[in-house]
């Protein structure tokens, strides 16, 4: 699917959602350590566990509405809603009404998050899905490589311009939801006579859900993601802690007496440099070479050899052997995103397209919860136990995805 065939919906929000994502990375790797001065260590570490919980409920919310009253009014209300806080925060001179903001900004994002994966899915036929899933990720991916690195000078430095400017691009975008994107909820989705109370609203979206996580089939794929999430997070926790500890300064080249050396911060920036930078060149080249994959092989695939490539990372403290394990490990991460996104909007009907992206984000969510127990792990055993519990982790997930793909009702048949 080219992108001169892209629907104009999709067209806008890809530009909005890259330059979006590239701003959130200027800001939100030092938001931590903006709080953590301003209100100490463990106050900040406590206040920094509500957004994942706050999150968790926007997504099953967004997803909920974005079913009930469509894509589009949801996308609208969590753009207008992160403007808002965006000004507000750039306004603030509080670092309580900073939090505030911040966690506005955190819900706004999840109300978005679902809606806008279901107009994906809305717009796209089976065959095409999972390439402009990958499209997607590439552009949020832009954000994660080049924003940190703006954002080091302009957090600190440049923060009021910062902020404006995020409140500026997010009004932007909102307005261009506002006039260019249209409505892509399923007519058959659209249902009269509803009860329209918020305690209906409540009970229903409650009994909705409670519909989807009975689904066994489903549970079992989020459990799955679950433990691969878990896997996949080490990349910015167990496995800066190994760096740290184990990997001593070394020379990256060294040539006729002439020589570039590294110290474990610095080996740690280029594997996650490498890491970012594969992301974006390779998610649509990599989507493209496995489009004749099922999704099953297809996740199986990625877990194990993100598994694999975390175990052999804690083989060695070499940093040329590193980066090739980066690689391995890379390339299974690369795999799973859209054929993550894909999956669940072939598998769920059209009606609850919205439902079942919110639901499915709880793997992710669930996931990052989970992932610091590797740090706790780390104090009792030695570093090739952590890797070793990594790897188990996705060998585990692997084993799921083949269980997932065997227990599928028939009516979804075709998904795997």
């Amino acid at each position: 699917m080219h992108w001169r065939s892209w629907d104009l919906n999709l067209k806008t929000r890809l530009i909005g959602e890259t330059l979006f994502h590239t701003l959130f990375w200027m800001y939100f790797p030092f938001i931590t350590l903006y709080f953590s001065a301003a209100f100490g260590k463990h106050v900040a570490g406590m206040l920094m566990s509500v957004p994942p919980l706050l999150g968790i409920l926007g997504n099953l919310t967004g997803g909920f509405l974005a079913d009930r009253i469509g894509r589009r009014p949801v996308m609208l209300m969590g753009a207008f809603l992160q403007s808002g806080m965006f000004a507000l925060f750039a306004c603030s001179l509080s670092p309580w009404t900073d939090y505030l903001a911040f966690i506005g900004i955190g819900v706004g994002g999840s109300l978005y998050s679902p809606a806008s994966s279901a107009m994906v899915a809305d717009l796209t036929t089976d065959k095409d899905r999972r390439l402009v899933f990958a499209t997607f990720v590439t552009a949020t991916n832009i954000g994660a490589v080049f924003g940190p690195a703006l954002g080091s000078i302009f957090f600190f430095h440049y923060r009021s311009e910062l902020l404006w400017t995020c409140t500026l691009v997010t009004l932007l975008y909102a307005v261009a939801i506002l006039f260019i994107v249209k409505e892509t909820l399923p007519a058959r989705a659209i249902r009269e006579g509803e009860p329209t109370g918020f305690a209906s609203a409540l009970k229903e979206q409650w009994r909705n859900y409670g519909v989807i996580f009975r689904d066994k089939a489903f549970a079992t794929y989020i459990v799955a993601g679950i433990l691969v999430t878990i896997a996949f997070m080490q990349l910015d926790l167990y496995l800066a802690v190994y760096v740290k500890e184990f990997v001593p300064t070394q020379a990256l080249i060294a040539f006729s007496g002439w020589s570039v050396y590294l110290t474990s911060a610095e080996v740690f920036g280029l594997i996650l440099g490498l890491n970012g930078l594969m992301f974006v060149l390779g998610s649509v080249p990599v989507t493209k070479w496995f489009e004749q994959w099922s999704d099953r092989d297809m996740f199986i695939l990625s877990a194990l050899l993100f598994g694999m490539g975390m175990f052999l990372v804690g083989l060695t403290t070499n940093v040329w052997l590193l980066l090739c394990f980066m690689i391995v490990l890379t390339v299974g991460e690369v795999l799973r995103s859209p054929v993550a996104q894909g999956f669940v909007s072939k598998y769920a009907p059209e009606e609850a397209r919205g439902r079942y992206m919110g639901a499915s984000s709880l793997q992710f969510s669930i996931g990052r919860f989970l992932a610091p127990l590797t740090v706790i792990l780390s104090e009792w055993l030695p570093s090739i136990g952590v890797f070793g519990f990594i790897f188990l982790c996705t060998i585990v997930s692997a084993g799921l995805y083949v269980k997932l793909f065997r227990i599928i009702p028939a009516r979804y048949a075709d998904v795997g």
